[in-house]
């Protein structure tokens, strides 16, 4: 069942914003591989000459300097959007999709992989975004209601049929549906599992460990995460001081970020694993597909966990072939958007491997719970094992915000893909124009001419 055709109208234009958020400043994000990411989106808006009529909204994340080059990634594929047909977009996202993965000139940069494969994902997004606000359902709910052909016909199984065929996918949809409607009511009575990032990023001191690990208990978390890898020392005390404040009853996981060659990740998560951690995410390049079946092999009991930097589909294969992975992590914006999501989710389906997705940044919690929500009512049937990462930061910059009750997602009642950014923050944050970055530009200016008067 495809979304609900509107007014007959076109994409008028696709408007690009940098906006940028000083995070580095309160070392909110910090970790061992990204010690002073300032959050940033790279965004989308696509508009359209209906009087009144919605828009599409879509953005990647990536973290300060390089946003321009995300921005103008996206402006790279204007020519492909503005003057298409919305009803027929909306009616039929894979389209468009399709076209922007296959113009060969832009293909060359990746291909699929990097700057312009996540421009396409903002662009996807926004497209998205758009069919289920004409749709006037929520992203997670238009999808889990849609016919499992048409989900089907969304995803792109080139490279894939060694692993998953269409029929296949077909078959784990169908049944996906069955129970459904028993599925939805209890998303909407309880939510979906959270875990949360907010006590462990690396810059953080133990006090402030302290502190948030308490409340996130308090506040119903069954999962936290600690970020590690900088230093051994460190990490082993961090850990003790986390286990001691969660207790034995919570999961606790951990964070490389990349930052280790193989036998460096083995002989690190191994020193750690007298504090029970639940999984190691990111030990090594998130490239190296037998690097993590090695380091899956020898720190188990210990889970291996990645994905938020995993590039496309056929690398989400390969994890999933070669068993290098207990957990998918899939990333809202880092594939080229919902349709590449889709077939992550029915290859994680297809090898029984749960997912749990990569969240925080700017938008990434308020994107990715829909495809969580989705992959829970008419896929995967089940949230055992599944938690959506939650980081409570910048939430406050959407007009759809993320609501979290005693450790669960609240799933999203109104129409669209929780993207929309509010306007004041946008003209706040843009970069370097914006209310923001122009006052702090000409503080910093001013305070060099005061040192160079001295």
């Amino acid at each position: 069942m495809s979304p609900t055709p509107g007014p007959p109208c076109r994409i008028s234009a696709l408007d690009t914003h940098d906006i940028r958020f000083p995070t580095s400043r309160e070392l909110d994000g910090s970790d061992a591989m990204n010690p002073d990411p300032d959050y940033s989106a790279a965004y989308v808006v696509l508009r359209t000459d209906a009087e009144g009529g919605p828009e599409g909204h879509g953005f990647t994340f990536t973290i300060g300097r390089g946003n321009e080059v995300q921005v103008a990634a996206i402006h790279a594929l204007r020519h492909h959007v503005v003057g298409r047909s919305v009803d027929e977009v909306c009616a039929d996202p894979g389209s468009l999709f399709r076209d922007l993965i296959g113009d060969s000139q832009l293909r060359w940069l990746g291909p699929e992989k990097g700057v312009m494969h996540m421009a396409i994902g903002a662009v996807t997004n926004a497209v998205w975004d758009l069919a289920a606000k004409r749709a006037g359902k929520p992203l997670w709910r238009l999808l889990a209601e849609a016919d499992p052909e048409w989900l089907v016909a969304q995803v792109d199984f080139r490279y894939l049929t060694d692993a998953l065929t269409p029929e296949e996918a077909l078959k784990l949809l169908r049944k996906g549906r069955e129970g459904a409607a028993e599925r939805t009511a209890d998303l909407l009575a309880r939510g979906f599992p959270a875990y949360t990032t907010s006590p462990g990023w690396l810059g953080y001191d133990d006090e402030k460990l302290t502190r948030l690990a308490a409340e996130a208990v308090a506040d119903g978390f069954r999962q936290i995460k600690l970020k590690v890898g900088a230093d051994l020392d460190d990490d082993i005390r961090r850990c003790r001081v986390a286990r001691q404040v969660v207790g034995p009853g919570i999961r606790m996981a951990i964070d490389a970020n990349q930052r280790w060659d193989v036998d460096e990740a083995i002989r690190w998560t191994r020193a750690l694993a007298e504090f029970d951690p639940y999984w190691i995410e990111e030990p090594t390049s998130p490239d190296d597909v037998l690097g993590h079946a090695a380091i899956r092999k020898a720190v188990a009991p210990v889970k291996v966990a990645t994905g938020e930097h995993v590039q496309n589909r056929v690398v989400f294969k390969q994890l999933l072939q070669a068993g290098a992975v207990d957990v998918v992590q899939i990333d809202a914006a880092r594939v080229a958007g919902v349709n590449e999501n889709l077939a992550v989710l029915l290859l994680a389906a297809k090898f029984g491997v749960p997912v749990c997705p990569h969240a925080g940044g700017v938008g990434l919690c308020e994107l990715v719970q829909h495809l969580s929500m989705f992959d829970y009512v008419a896929l995967s049937g089940t949230t055992e094992d599944r938690v959506i990462e939650y980081v409570d930061h910048l939430h406050d910059h959407f007009l759809d915000p993320v609501v979290i009750r005693e450790g669960h997602y609240t799933a999203p009642a109104t129409p669209g893909f929780s993207a929309a950014m509010r306007p004041e923050s946008i003209a706040r944050y843009t970069f370097p124009d914006g209310a923001f970055w122009a006052a702090d530009l000409e503080t910093h200016s001013d305070e060099n001419k005061k040192g160079q008067a001295a």
